[in-house]
């Protein structure tokens, strides 16, 4: 099958080099651009009038069709942009850069995608939501500090894991079942202040895709989904700014020409500032804290020639914490370097470096005997190859290759300063090589059906410097190790191989509707171990090993999506089913910090997932957004685990409800509002208890047999926009959000304690983090 896959390649490329092309035509092709900024457009809609057929842009704005020699009208859109005609008659190729200005229209703010009227009907793709940076601004926040991953948790089959968190989970997986790109670059913890905020800085984001199970061939590593983060890449017409001041963090954006209509940049700044008020606590204590995050987001394209494009992107953030007794620090640097070029006007590519590191640190300042500091280290070095061939009308072809380096160093502590008791201990390194090569085509066989296919065939490798333990496995809580085996730096220890096919259809039964289906098999070679569903900076990744299998999932899903009052209104259901492979638990009070035998503490099994997702959009007149219901069900069975008998995952929420609404009071003033719900997470809980040697033992329930209480909370907020008038160089807006806004204390975590009057009653105690959080937030541009 390798073979083939390669053969596949290799004659996509050949005919393209002998221009082995269907006979006759010729090629439109070019790139689509805003007229203000020149930011390339991403998914805007090519439409050939006389064929009334089209195509769209792809994520640098790039797109080809072909067609016989003659006179076509060809339609330009975007949404929120004014559609652009134009009339060519094709006897040669032709190149074109097409420039769209924005509509003078005033449109409601809240656009969940940014295609055509019925692209929901006609694009062939499924389990697949894109929001624009405009619909996360509107949606109402924690502390008035817009988020990316708080709006997607908006969406169906995707759910917070706890209260406040940016973990989320989607049609049951787990968090690091999610692939985040920032730029093509891998975000492996994409949390500040331990959830409570995103990395994502919304001034400089351009474009977010989430797909929840028709993943392309094109991505991989992940069982869940790919969350595809694309920064802007600035003003090429001017120089222009924005930015915000609030109540918990401020931020400015800077973006412009340095070559006009050539070069550009754009930079962007935000940080935390409540520790800048510590000092003025009455408590001593309290003012010895540091607490904040900052990021820094930059990147800057250059155009060499109409055939060569160069973006340079980069990523640095990090949160602190620190008092006399304890400090901890964690953050991401990614930096990524593409090169786009056009070997023909049918041929596309894109070759990508792209570097990342999430590192962690804790411990105890130094100056005491318990003085130490432990740092943790996941670096991955990667490079990427992407082709997009378009031989007609009909096909749009994908293939390309990635590599990727992991290096995982799990931990180093060591004391600090001369009175420290503790001596160095550094936990083994350990090296992965992962990669792919894939082959995709996106296909219209007629008027009304049209196919998406493809293949990747995925490898993962272990490398030494390395120790390999063998595992006794005769006592299922506890696996003892039998021998080990060293491995020499640069020594291959194991490798894992498999295929993920992939195949979509879209049946259009009217313009207004359509049958979706849809089948993918993924694999994920890196996990995750968290010591809570709450997930904190100390989760430990780990990779797959002789030790280790990868995990696998089966997923099949199918829709109906239907457009109704003249596509204002969208409605959709989609059935999913999940099935899983070697999935990954621990055992009962495992370990997971600073220990060697780590993969001792790990118990496989099989999982399945499955639900049904209905969303309603809406944009009609003043009111827009959209309402979303989720039901579903996840489980796993593992042989060592709950007695072999099947477990509801933590991710588990039956029902879940989101609501959606904005209405525009007039052009300066607006009301955005958000109502979520879900059932309560599955949680263990101790349901007896005995005494052994004048200690109480408690005894626990079988795994995730209860819940937490169901979760809801209402989010409200009102925007007033400065007057705008014509030669206005700043235009400000103020936002007043309340968060959590009829106090609800939805529960965090639950704690057990002994009854202080009577020892033998143990209740159970709610710990929630949140009542109402009232923020104020002036935002600008300039």
């Amino acid at each position: 099958m390798k073979k083939i896959l390669l053969t596949l390649i290799g004659a996509v490329l050949l005919c393209t080099a002998f221009g082995l092309t269907p006979d006759g035509k010729y090629t439109v092709s070019g790139q689509l651009k805003d007229k203000s900024s020149g930011e390339d457009l991403i998914g805007a809609t090519i439409y050939v009038k006389e064929l009334s057929s089209g195509t769209i842009s792809n994520l640098y704005g790039y797109f080809s069709v072909n067609l016989k020699p003659g006179s076509y009208t060809i339609q330009f859109s975007y949404i929120g942009y004014e559609t652009i005609e134009k009339t060519i008659q094709l006897k040669d190729d032709v190149m074109l850069t097409i420039e769209l200005p924005t509509s003078k229209l005033t449109l409601n703010e809240v656009e969940v995608n940014a295609d055509k009227a019925n692209h929901n009907i006609t694009r062939n793709e499924m389990s697949t939501v894109k929001m624009q940076s405009k619909t996360i601004k509107m949606i109402p926040a924690l502390m008035g500090e817009v988020d990316v991953v708080k709006a997607i948790q908006l969406l169906p089959g995707v759910n917070s894991v706890s209260e406040g968190s940016s973990g989320f989970s989607v049609r049951g997986g787990s968090s690091d079942q999610n692939l985040i790109l920032l730029d093509e670059a891998t975000v492996y913890n994409a949390s500040h202040l331990l959830g409570f905020f995103s990395v994502f800085n919304n001034d400089v984001i351009k474009d977010v895709k989430l797909y929840k199970g028709d993943i392309p061939a094109q991505n991989g590593g992940r069982l869940s989904s790919v969350l595809d983060v694309r920064m802007k890449d600035g003003n090429q017409k001017k120089l222009s700014g924005s930015g915000g001041i609030g109540t918990i963090s401020s931020r400015l954006s800077l973006e412009g020409p340095i070559v006009k209509d050539n070069t550009s940049f754009v930079i962007s700044g935000r940080r935390t500032y409540a520790d800048i008020f510590l000092p003025l606590a009455k408590e001593e204590a309290i003012r010895e804290n540091a607490l904040y995050f900052y990021d820094l987001n930059a990147k800057v394209n250059h155009k060499i020639n109409e055939n060569n494009k160069i973006y340079l992107s980069g990523y640095f953030g990090r949160d602190v914490f620190k008092n006399e007794f304890f400090q901890m620090g964690f953050g991401n640097s990614t930096a990524s370097i593409r090169w786009n070029h056009l070997f023909s006007r049918k041929l596309f590519s894109n070759l990508t470096l792209i570097y990342s590191d999430f590192d962690y640190s804790l411990g105890v300042p130094e100056g005491t005997a318990n003085s130490f500091v432990w740092t943790s280290h996941l670096k991955d070095q990667s490079i990427k190859l992407d082709f997009g061939y378009y031989p007609n009308m009909n096909n749009t072809i994908k293939f390309g290759a990635v590599s990727n380096f992991h290096t995982f160093e799990p931990g180093l502590a060591k004391g600090l300063g001369n009175e420290s008791i503790f001596s160095e201990f550094e936990l083994p390194k350990h090296y992965a090589l992962e990669s792919a090569v894939y082959v995709s085509n996106d296909q219209k066989i007629n008027s009304l059906i049209s196919l998406k296919y493809g293949l990747r065939l995925s490898v993962f490798q272990n490398f030494g410097k390395g120790i390999l333990y063998n595992y006794d496995k005769s006592n299922p809580n506890d696996y003892l190790v039998s021998g080990q085996k060293n491995y020499a730096k640069g020594e291959l220890i194991n490798t894992y191989a498999g295929l993920e096919p992939r195949i979509g259809i879209n049946w259009q039964l009217s313009e207004f509707s359509s049958v979706k289906a849809s089948y993918s098999r993924t694999k994920q070679y890196i996990h995750l171990a968290q010591n809570s569903t709450a997930g904190t900076p100390l989760d430990v990744w780990f990779p797959s090993s002789p030790n280790v299998k990868p995990q696998t999932a089966d997923q099949f899903a199918i829709g109906y999506f239907r457009n109704l009052f003249d596509n204002k209104l969208e409605a959709s259901v989609e059935t999913y089913y999940k099935d899983m492979k070697d999935a990954i638990d621990f055992k009962d009070h495992a370990a997971l910090l600073l220990n060697e035998h780590f993969d001792g503490e790990l118990r496989f099994g099989k999982a399945k997932s499955y639900g049904a997702e209905f969303l309603v959009r809406y944009n009609i007149k003043k009111l827009s957004g959209w309402l979303s219901y989720t039901y579903s069900h996840t489980e796993r069975e593992i042989a060592d685990i709950n007695n072999g008998e099947a477990y509801v995952a933590p991710y588990d929420k039956p029902h879940d409800i989101s609501i959606v609404l904005n209405y525009a009071i007039n052009d300066r003033l607006s009301a955005s509002a958000t109502w979520a719900y879900s059932t309560g997470a599955p949680v263990t809980v101790p349901t007896g208890r005995f005494e052994y040697q004048g200690a109480v033992i408690p005894v626990y329930s079988k795994r995730n047999e209860y819940r937490m209480p169901d979760y809801h909370r209402m989010d409200v907020s009102i925007s007033y926009k400065g007057k705008q008038t014509e030669g206005k160089k700043w235009y400000g807006e103020w936002n007043l959000s309340i968060y959590n806004a009829y106090a609800r204390k939805n529960a965090w975590a639950l704690r057990f304690r002994q009854d202080e009057l009577n020892p033998d009653i143990t209740y159970a105690e709610k710990v929630y983090l949140f009542s109402i959080i009232p923020a104020i937030t002036y935002n600008f541009n300039f």
